[in-house]
């Protein structure tokens, strides 16, 4: 009796399993069709369609580099205006700017190795300082744009600067502003008279 209670609990046990896995082949068999069905793109189809946009995005940055070295060539004369110095010039005073100094001394050393002059990134730099609160943190392409700027014209002052030193010194009557009163000076107090 015991014999035929095993053998009719195997025969459950079998025909169980069996029903589990064809009803998981079919889920399976249903997700796949469903999936390609879905209308999301193949990961090949997503790539083929980035390329050229990439491509397209890569050339136009290249582009402006070439254009950038070029304007710096003709703008500056003697070895700051090579191609190489201005592309390691320009990364040194953006990784000084970033506190990054290690990596700057690092590329520092490759700018002097290719003849470089330092004094152009000393300059450049101190231009970069002067425009401070005009660079945004979380848009890199403002300080690219402004370390170039100053890599082309390390004398350049920023606007506001500019304006309040183009104005005159002493204000005309018409445009007299009022000064803040001076503080007035404390009393003297008196000395001692000298014993007699």
């Amino acid at each position: 009796m015991r014999q035929r209670v095993f053998e009719l609990r195997n025969a459950v046990l079998r025909q169980f399993a069996a029903t589990l896995a064809v009803s998981s082949l079919v889920i399976l068999i249903g997700l796949g069709g469903a999936s390609a069905q879905s209308g999301a793109p193949a990961p090949d189809q997503g790539k083929a369609a980035a390329q050229p946009a990439d491509a397209a995005k890569d050339t136009a940055q290249n582009q402006r580099r070439t254009d950038e070295f070029a304007e710096a060539a003709q703008v500056i004369s003697g070895p700051a205006g090579n191609p190489e110095c201005v592309w390691l010039g320009r990364r040194v005073v953006r990784l000084m700017w970033r506190d990054d100094l290690d990596t700057a001394f690092r590329h520092l050393d490759l700018y002097d190795r290719f003849g470089c002059p330092g004094g152009h990134i000393q300059a450049a730099f101190r231009c970069l300082t002067r425009f401070g609160g005009q660079i945004d943190p979380k848009v890199a392409e403002t300080l690219d744009s402004r370390v170039h700027a100053c890599w082309i014209n390390p004398a350049s002052q920023p606007q506001q600067a500019a304006a309040t030193a183009s104005q005159p010194a002493a204000p005309t009557a018409g445009n007299a502003q009022p000064q803040p009163a001076a503080s007035p000076s404390p009393a003297a107090s008196p000395s001692p008279a000298p014993p007699k």
